[in-house]
């Protein structure tokens, strides 16, 4: 604490002070405090939040952060951290950084070249050889070099002159050369679960490296926080600060340890508190509305329903989900494409994640809900099941029953099948349904968009199978 009212949240503690030669009066200059994402990095493994499949006991990152122990037969092994932002690849580095008895280098692939690289490689052969040190390149962003600038890790990583730990958003298989690849392990981080980012953030409320108490969370505020986190710790913890500052400064007294609200987290942020709770009724309202907006060819309800549901941090894929079912069962055959469009949306979403999956899905939406409509293969199933479930549809026809099995001919099985390629057009006069449904229909076509085509033709498929038309 220095003494000036109005800045003890955020100032600096004694070793980030600076002080006026003079020593007059009120010459301390505060220099701004690191970002308390920063500040909160783990010092040790176990302080890591997360990524716990990646941190056993043996793990090569676990490894790799402790301490070098010559006694071990298996030296430590070059990795690439493959996630999203914010799940704690350069967190790990940096836990890494703080072991002893091996040396720590840190590049950035966006501001380093080829002969950085190089110099770190003599270097750390020069450490190994002459010093008994191991040097641990992390090497941030490396699908931003270009395969000329991955060939040149090759050596050092083969013979083990440095331990390459390479981090990337971008999946390896594609970004990262295949000989690189191979002298490494991959290790896929996952995004943190809203748990983590939970605790993380009440973490950082009471540790002195973070807020250290000075202000307090409501569960409001917090939710709202770990929401807009989506995953990412390194946005949660920015976020709590921007809004730990607004709580700060709109205090009453100077003694007073203020609470961030839900209206602070709002302020800071610019971002409205969504209710939309996805375990509860705004959850299944809000889908409801998706569903009826999209089957009722509102393209712009659908399109607001769609964003509220984003913004709210839904999970892409239900989203996805509900769009293939609203393809098939609205739309159906009336515009067959729509379902393609649906499932390419789901797998490019997977393949991209968020936030360019947004495009991807309103693609989807404006698709499915512009489209004609059609429920006739809905209804169709529907009324097919309902007759099952009746008793109805007895045995299957003799001559459409397997005849390839010994004894099956004996008991007159394919006896007067007819091969459909063998009659004009590739359809032939032929009993297909069991008995006690011969006649019955289930598909109904509309006269909705491509079903206008099936409808005729159908009347005539229909005509030629059963015989009541030349």
């Amino acid at each position: 604490m220095n003494g000036l009212p109005g800045n003890d949240l955020f100032s600096a503690d004694g070793d980030d002070e600076e002080y006026d030669d003079a020593g007059s009066p009120g010459a301390v200059r505060l220099r701004p405090r690191s970002p308390l994402a920063v500040r909160m990095r783990p010092r040790t493994v176990d302080e890591v939040v997360g990524q716990q499949h990646l941190l056993g006991p043996g793990s090569p990152l676990r490894t790799l952060a402790q301490s070098a122990d010559e006694r071990n037969p298996a030296g430590p092994s070059s990795v690439m951290l493959w996630g999203p932002p914010g799940t704690g690849k350069t967190t790990l580095a940096h836990v890494v950084a703080r072991g002893t008895g091996r040396k720590f280098v840190e590049l950035s692939a966006i501001t380093a070249g080829v002969k950085d690289v190089r110099r770190v490689m003599d270097q750390a052969l020069t450490d190994r050889d002459l010093h008994g040190v191991t040097t641990i390149l992390f090497l941030d962003e490396i699908h931003r070099f270009n395969k000329a600038q991955q060939d040149a890790l090759l050596p050092a990583v083969e013979n083990r002159w440095v331990v390459l730990m390479a981090a990337t958003t971008e999946n390896p298989s594609f970004s990262v050369v295949s000989p690189l690849l191979s002298r490494s392990l991959l290790l896929t981080l996952k995004p943190l679960t809203e748990a983590d980012i939970s605790a993380l953030l009440l973490r950082a409320v009471e540790d002195e490296r973070g807020l250290a108490g000075r202000v307090t969370l409501s569960g409001e505020a917090l939710e709202h926080l770990v929401r807009l986190a989506a995953g990412d710790a390194r946005r949660g913890l920015t976020a709590l600060e921007a809004a730990a500052g607004v709580a700060y400064s709109e205090r009453d007294q100077d003694t007073e340890v203020p609470e961030v609200t839900l209206k602070h987290a709002e302020e800071a942020l610019d971002v409205a508190a969504l209710r939309y709770d996805r375990a509860g009724d705004q959850h299944y309202d809000i889908t409801s509305a998706f569903i009826k907006s999209l089957r009722g060819s509102d393209v712009d309800a659908a399109l607001h329903y769609l964003a509220r549901m984003l913004e709210s941090g839904e999970d892409p894929r239900f989203i996805s989900r509900r769009l293939i079912i609203s393809a098939s069962e609205d739309v159906g055959m009336a515009d067959p494409t729509a379902l393609q469009t649906a499932v390419a949306a789901a797998q490019a979403v997977q393949l991209i994640g968020m936030p360019e999956g947004r495009i991807i899905l309103a693609e989807a939406v404006v698709h499915i809900a512009t489209a004609p409509k059609s429920n006739a293969a809905y209804n169709g199933i529907n009324a097919a099941i309902a007759d099952v479930r009746a008793g109805r549809g007895q045995g299957v026809p003799s001559h459409l029953r397997d005849a390839h099995y010994p004894g099956a001919k004996q008991l007159g099985h394919g006896k007067g099948y007819k091969y459909s390629h063998d009659a004009p057009h590739g359809v032939a006069r032929q009993q297909y349904a069991p008995d006690d449904l011969v006649g019955r229909n289930y598909y109904e076509p509309t006269g909705n968009g491509v079903e206008r085509d099936i409808s005729a033709r159908l009347e005539r498929l229909r005509g030629i199978i059963r015989g009541e038309k030349p």
